[in-house]
């Protein structure tokens, strides 16, 4: 005989879990998107400055100290 209080108590425990991983699953991989994100912009930082090096500032003259 089937316990129709016992098949309740474990759909709505199912469906909880179900909320629960989807939850955990959706944070993860908005973790690795802006992880990727972050990855792909220094990537092209790095490759960028080494072919187009910035101009170096003008080096300043030394001050003489007063003797």
């Amino acid at each position: 005989m089937k316990n129709p209080f016992m098949s309740m108590f474990l759909s709505q425990a199912n469906r909880v879990a179900n909320q629960v991983a989807g939850s955990a699953r959706a944070q993860a991989t908005a973790a690795v998107k802006r992880e990727a994100a972050k990855n792909a912009t220094q990537m092209t930082k790095v490759w960028t400055d080494a072919f187009f090096p910035l101009a170096q500032p003008p080096k300043r003259k030394k001050r003489r100290v007063a003797k």
